[in-house]
């Protein structure tokens, strides 16, 4: 519980050492979202009531309700607020914005006797609201102020998610109070779990969207069934006014789908803040295991099982400082199992579980507390010199962190001084110094230093070398100069040769200025081997010496050196003066030099220039060591200003004062001639002209223009002013004047420009004579024309039309010749023509229209020439491998009829056709490129070749391939040919066609495609049959190859039946087995074989065409193994052939004694009747059926179980 802030009772409306500036008012809930301020004031006035502010200008305003006053603060921090009677204050955090909002107090709500929900940004922790009926009324003008920025804590209410305060309800749920999970809040959850299933299922790479945040929705308090619940309605808080009944209740209006999205918020936020606590496990010194569960829930007392903990990520917090005590994030992931690492041993820590699901995270866990084990101490750090004499060194070092042990001893070791690498004990106790003597001087040790507890002992610190004292130091070797300045000197010294690293040297520095007459003076004394001498004189020569010095004395000085000072820069020169008389394109400057040149001679001076009386532009014009500089190339009439800089080995001077100076002004220079303005007129014209490109320095105040005809030259003034254009009247049409220009400044008049020639306009000219038309060739024309009278203006140009219709002639030549050839015309074909002269002043008419006919000529080029397919093709001798059918369209015969065609294809000479239009060329080379063309011929000639086409024969079919039987027997016959694979690639250009004769002697098709082999089925046995092959290719199909015979062998008996044993007596019994019909011809005969006891091996006790055998001399108790197969006797004309079949199967026949009568028959059957076997058949029978049965029950399992 917080403790409740002071009473405060006061009628003040605002404090009024702070002013606050109204803003627009917004009545009712309007309220509109004031982004431009840092703190933002609502005041809500209900109705019937009165606020009054202050306004800027000191007036009061009185605002009457109901309306909502939103107000900023000028100096962007929170004012202190002293609130009227009836209304609160409330602090409140929305995006980083911090607002205050002063609402009403309802009666019902009783700010004085509950506690403040009062809970950190980050992380969000829950907090306690007790039900108003445990909170005691307040007096009616009690309320809880807020005086300024720092007395906020009390009244601080973060933008945290409502279900957060939900979460925390249930403990409180007395009184009659409902659960929070009712039915709704249940529908909404699982409407949650599953489109967060719908989600991990469908869009897995939509992750990155999550549901609204809760930080991101912040939202106002109303009061709900005697809690606090938040809503949102456009982002801006405001406060809600409620009274009691009879008076009204104004509800803001929420949007269906944000609320069910703040329900959906709500329940998953509830889910992550489930999460337990994690398990410790495998705790060592610095590292432990913690794992945990995922959230889980439970709705109506039922868990809820169905989270997704592939939606979940985890973040591990963990504190040493207490359980109260600040957390750090230590791992953030998916897993559920993490070991911590880079813990500190024997130390006590408190770890917490957030879990974070679409980038809203849930309240921690509670916290876990576990402590790490001991162990042995940290590195200590070196040991340091406390004091040193010429036979003692005294240590002393400190304590490492011990870890959780206490540290029991410290272990010093050294290499006794012989610098081999090698140590060994000097000291091993609990003190933390030691004294090592009887060392020589000057000596040298490395020492190392380690610390021991209970849990062992930890490593050995840096290794460090110190000496004994020794002597006084040696001459140190002179000063060197790091860096010289104006004033300063920086300058460093080394050790002397052969002093230990270790031994404290002390350094005096002593300097000597020439000019002082005082001698050396110490400036330094002290360890550092580097020291800065300020406070010196420039360009100035300084003495320096070292001396080193230590317990036992000084070393002799070091050698003396000498080192100068930087000189100063130079002081600013004097302001540049003008020597002599200013021209108009030059003047000279000198100056003097600067009273201070900085204790250095000037190397160089400079002399910058800027043009004009403000220019920025400074340009650099001279560089040396001279005072005077002659000016050149300027401008007349222009400002300059100049400055002078000078630079010596002190560097550069400041620049001087600038001098302004300005050149005389002069005539201007010669003006462009006068221009023609716009189209002259027969008896009119204007003229424009612009100002000359140098004025002389002086603006131009008048122009004067001359004019004078062509003929006589004599020049007279027809204008003179300062306009830039005037109009000449009382001109003569189609003649030509002369006209100059020339410009005046205040110095006078300049030189004339050039002349300019204009003639006046001119009239059109007369109509041409018709032309004349000479036909060079059937494609080729000339076009002869004279000149017509110009009427005072040239012909410019003459325009040919031409065309093969009377009026839709088109211009063809537009130029100033009097002739022209036109090429590409048509032969035998009429066209007209007609000329016209053009003139400056238009086009004249045009002529009368002439007609003319090109004579014949040979016929134009053939076009689309084109390969005629195989299958248009319809010559009974046409063959592809030989031929090439071409077609073309018929050309124009321009004016004399086509009487042939001439085919060019190659070396042999060209095949002239009639008049067709395709043609089939023969006796050409097999697999063969022709190039062909072709060109008509009339009685005048030939036309020219048509373009080439590139056809090819195709290669002859090939030859049959050697025919072979590569397996055979009594029914199959395997056949291959050629040299390729087994089995063709799909790139095989050759086919196979295989033939094989029937009865009628005629063959048939047995296979056709790209194999090597084919397999002849279902043959008779002892049968030759016949075969031929051909070879096809995409020329054709090649030549059958000669009859191959082959034949079939004669077939084996097949396999016989298990033999069948019936015992006569105790030494005999007999054998029966199958018989089998003579196969065509051939009779059969049957070999029995046995196997007695343990032999390996079959013997042969009967061949013969018996169908039984009865085999005496059986042993008792023995067991005998008996099979049969048939053989064929052939009868050949080779000679007598045994064709031996498979043998049947095995039966197994044990002998035994008959047993005594007195046994009963079922079981004498049973004695006498023979063991037999199953054979292959029937045990595969058999495991066919059990198959079978199993895949029929399981089939009904899963049709029972499964899917009904």
């Amino acid at each position: 519980m917080a403790e409740h802030p002071p009473l405060l009772d006061t009628t003040q409306i605002l404090s009024s050492d702070i002013p606050l500036l109204p803003a627009p008012i917004v009545s009712g809930d309007g309220a509109q979202q004031l982004s431009l301020f840092t703190n933002v004031i609502l005041v809500q006035v209900n109705p019937g009531e009165a606020f009054t502010i202050r306004r800027e200008d000191g007036q009061f305003q009185c605002i009457t309700g109901p309306a909502q006053v939103p107000m900023m603060s000028p100096n962007g921090s929170v004012p202190p607020i002293y609130v009227p009677p009836g209304y609160a204050p409330q602090v409140i955090e929305d995006n980083g914005v911090r607002r205050v909002v002063v609402v009403p107090q309802a009666p019902e709500f009783h700010p004085g006797g509950h506690a403040v929900i009062h809970r950190p940004p980050h992380p969000p922790l829950p907090g306690f609201i007790p039900l108003p009926a445990m909170m005691p009324p307040p007096p009616r003008h009690i309320y809880s102020p807020v005086s300024g920025t720092g007395d906020m804590a009390t009244q601080y209410i973060p933008q945290y998610h409502p279900s957060q305060v939900y979460g925390d309800l249930d403990s409180l749920s007395t009184h009659g109070r409902s659960n929070f999970r009712d039915e709704r809040s249940s529908k909404t959850y699982e409407r949650l779990q599953k489109k967060l299933k719908d989600r991990q299922g469908s869009q897995k790479d939509k992750l990155s969207s999550p549901p609204s945040s809760p930080h991101k929705c912040p939202s106002p308090t109303n009061e709900h069934n005697g809690l606090i619940k938040g809503h949102n309605v456009s982002g801006l808080n405001t406060g809600s006014t409620k009274n009691k009944a009879g008076k009204g209740k104004v509800v803001s209006q929420m949007d269906t789908e944000i609320e069910e999205k703040d329900e959906e918020t709500k329940a998953l936020e509830t889910l992550l803040s489930s999460i337990t606590k994690p398990v410790v496990s495998d705790i060592q010194a610095r590292t432990v295991v913690l794992t945990w569960s995922p959230p889980s829930s439970s709705i109506n007392g039922e868990t809820e099982e169905n989270n997704v903990p592939e939606l979940y990520s985890y973040e591990i917090l963990v504190s040493n400082t207490g359980k109260e005590g600040k957390y750090k994030s230590v791992y953030a992931g998916k897993e559920t199992s993490v070991t911590v690492k880079d813990l500190k041993p024997a130390t006590d820590y408190h770890a917490k579980i957030q879990a974070e699901c679409h980038s809203i995270k849930g309240n921690p866990s509670e916290a876990e507390s576990f402590t790490t084990l001991s162990c042995e101490p940290d590195i200590p750090n070196p040991p340091r010199i406390a004091n040193r004499t010429k036979n003692s060194l005294t240590l002393q070092w400190k304590a490492p962190c011990d870890n959780g042990s206490k540290i029991q001893n410290y272990l010093l070791e050294w290499d006794e001084g012989k610098g081999n690498g090698e140590f060994c004990q000097c000291y091993f106790g609990q003190q933390k110094q030691f004294r090592i003597t009887k060392l020589s001087p000057a000596m040298g040790c490395k020492f190392r230093l380690a610390a021991k507890n209970d849990k062992g002992t930890s490593g050995f610190s840096e290794e460090v070398l110190y000496h004994t004292s020794g002597s006084a130091p040696s001459m140190p070797a002179s000063p060197t100069l790091i860096k010289a300045g104006v004033t300063w000197l920086s300058l460093q010294w080394s050790k002397p040769s052969g002093t230990p690293s270790d031994e404290g040297i002390s350094y005096i520095l002593e300097m000597e200025e020439e000019t002082s007459g005082y001698g050396f003076k110490p400036k330094y004394d002290g360890e550092d081997l580097a020291y800065t001498v300020k406070n010196l004189r420039r360009s100035t020569k300084y003495k320096f010496k070292v001396i080193a010095y230590n317990s036992e004395g000084k070393s002799n000085p070091s050698e003396i050196v000498e080192f100068t000072t930087c000189p100063d820069k130079p002081g600013i020169p004097l302001k540049p003066s003008v020597k002599g008389k200013i021209h108009s394109q030059n003047f000279k400057i000198t100056w003097d030099p600067p009273k201070d040149n900085g204790g250095a001679s000037i190397n160089k001076y400079f002399v910058e220039m800027s043009e004009g009386s403000n220019g920025n532009k400074w340009d650099v014009i001279y560089s040396g060591t001279a005072r005077e500089h002659l000016c050149d190339r300027l401008t007349p009439g222009c400002f300059y200003r100049l400055r002078v800089y000078c630079v010596s080995d002190g560097g550069q001077s400041s620049v001087s004062e600038p001098l302004l100076v300005q050149t005389p002004a002069v005539l201007p220079g010669p003006c462009f001639p006068p221009r023609l303005q716009g189209r002259p007129k027969a008896k009119e014209i204007q003229l424009r002209w612009g100002p000359p490109q140098v004025d002389g320095g002086s603006p131009i105040i008048s122009y004067s223009v001359e004019m004078s005809p062509i003929e006589t030259d004599e020049p007279r003034e027809i204008y003179q002013g300062s306009e830039v254009e005037c109009t000449v009247s009382s001109l003569l049409p189609g003649k030509t004047y002369n006209f100059r220009l020339r410009a005046a400044n205040k110095i006078g008049f300049g030189q004339f420009s050039e002349k300019c020639e204009i003639t006046t306009a001119p009239g059109p000219p007369d109509q041409c004579k018709p032309p004349q038309v000479t036909c060079r060739s059937a494609t080729c024309a000339q076009v002869y024309w004279e000149v017509p009278v110009s009427n005072g203006a040239d012909v410019t140009e003459y325009r040919l039309e031409w065309g093969g219709v009377e009026g839709c002639m088109q211009i063809c030549y537009c130029g100033p010749g009097l002739s022209y050839e036109l090429k590409g015309l048509l032969p035998a074909t009429m066209y007209y023509c007609r000329v016209q002269a053009v003139s400056v002043a238009g086009p004249g008419p045009f002529s009368e229209v002439v007609v003319c006919v090109t004579p014949a000529s040979v016929p134009a080029v053939v076009a689309c020439l084109q390969e005629i397919s195989e299958d248009e093709v319809e010559s009974p001798d046409y063959s592809p491998s030989t031929c090439l059918a071409i077609k073309w369209e018929k050309p124009c015969d321009h004016g004399s009829e086509i009487l042939s065609y001439s085919i060019d294809f190659g070396e042999k000479q060209p095949v002239t056709v009639g008049k067709i239009s395709s043609y089939v060329i023969d006796n050409l080379q097999p697999d063969t490129t022709y190039r062909i063309r072709i060109q008509a011929l009339n009685s005048l000639g030939a036309g020219p070749f048509s373009h080439t086409i590139k056809l090819k024969t195709k290669p002859l079919p090939p030859d049959p391939p050697r025919l072979e039987c590569a397996a055979f027997n009594h029914q199959n016959l395997k056949l291959k040919w050629g040299e390729g694979a087994t089995k063709a690639l799909t790139t095989d250009s050759i086919q196979y066609h295989l033939l094989m004769e029937d009865k009628n002697g005629r063959f048939i098709s047995l296979y056709r495609g790209p194999c090597h082999t084919y397999k002849v089925q279902r043959l008779s046995e002892s049968t030759s049959y016949k075969f031929c092959i051909q070879a096809c290719n995409e020329a054709g199909e090649g030549p059958l190859s000669q009859k191959y015979t082959f034949t079939t062998p004669k077939s084996v008996p097949a396999a016989l039946k298990a033999p069948r044993i019936d015992k006569i007596n105790d030494h005999t019994c007999e054998i029966t087995w199958e018989v089998l019909q003579p196969m065509k011809g051939d009779p059969i005969i049957y070999s029995l074989q046995v196997m007695v006891g343990k032999d390996s091996d079959f013997k042969q006790i009967y061949k013969g065409s018996d169908w039984y055998f009865r085999y005496s001399g059986l042993q008792q108790n023995c067991e005998y193994r008996f099979r049969v197969c048939a053989i064929r006797q052939c009868q050949d004309t080779v000679g007598h052939q045994d064709l031996v079949g498979p043998y049947s199967a095995t039966v197994i026949f044990i002998s035994q004694r008959t047993e005594p009568p007195t046994s009963t028959n079922k079981d004498t059957a049973e004695t006498t009747r023979p063991q037999r076997t199953m054979t292959d058949e029937q045990c595969a029978a058999v495991i066919l059926v059990i198959f079978a049965f199993f895949s029929i029950l399981i089939a009904f399992i899963i049709q029972y179980f499964v899917i009904k």
